[in-house]
């Protein structure tokens, strides 16, 4: 780890959306052996911090396999929309077969950094362990508070270091280790998940991450962490225009 926080990814998007095409076939087992099936109650609690109800919209970012966008597709109900985009046709596929059955949930090719939608036109933005992999992590937060409708808040999911650096260096030093190892026997992948425990690396602090969050424009941001810090959820609401 070195002293300063990246302020973005600095792996090549291409090289990034190529690695995620390679492993999606077992993204989403890798994600619950990873994390001891803490996942999906990780993906609840940021459902619930959107405030989304029945009839509104969202999107998801950096949706991969589409797990939090369906969670967010029952909470708005048939009636409601969401928008899942990702770079990975290769996790958009799996994605796609999956949720079929949900009307109210469409995915399409599209970058983060880039959003093809207007002005304020969800409720609420997520993404969950996208963050690390965008270019510029400020900018990706600009970006999805420009589609929210002011009030509406954006929140982010993501690994983070615990707050004891002693444990911090252990937990990185462990997820370094047993993250190829187990790509390996499960997706035989063993580049591939090298390269997750790498975007841990200088990645901000959560208190770091909610000063970016503020830094693009967000407002009244808080976070909590999560599994002793190896986790963290932040949100911020997009301010009233003017």
């Amino acid at each position: 780890m070195t002293d300063g926080p990246k302020s973005g990814n600095p792996v090549a998007e291409p090289e990034v959306t190529a690695m995620f095409d390679s492993i999606a076939p077992a993204y989403d087992r890798m994600n619950s052996l990873m994390t001891l099936g803490r996942d999906a109650g990780w993906r609840r609690a940021a459902v619930e911090a959107t405030r989304l109800r029945t009839g509104d919209a969202a999107i998801d970012v950096a949706c991969g396999t589409g797990k939090l966008a369906a969670l967010l597709a029952e909470r708005v109900g048939p009636f409601g929309r969401v928008e899942a985009v990702d770079l990975s046709q290769g996790m958009l596929g799996r994605a796609e077969r999956e949720y079929r059955d949900l009307v109210q949930l469409h995915f399409r090719v599209a970058n983060a950094l880039d959003l093809p939608f207007a002005d304020g036109e969800f409720d609420a933005a997520t993404i969950a362990f996208g963050l690390r992999n965008l270019a510029d992590y400020e900018a990706g937060f600009r970006e999805m508070a420009r589609v929210v409708r002011p009030g509406g808040f954006v929140v982010c999911l993501e690994l983070s270091l615990p707050r004891w650096r002693p444990y911090a260096r252990l937990y990185h030093a462990m997820f370094r280790h047993v993250a190829p190892v187990a790509g390996a026997i499960v997706a035989r992948r063993h580049q591939a998940y090298r390269y997750l425990p790498e975007s841990l690396s200088s990645f901000p602090s959560a208190e770091q991450l909610a000063a970016t969050m503020r830094a693009a424009g967000l407002v009244d941001v808080r976070f909590q962490r999560l599994m002793t810090g190896v986790v963290a959820l932040h949100r911020g609401r997009v301010a009233a225009a003017g």
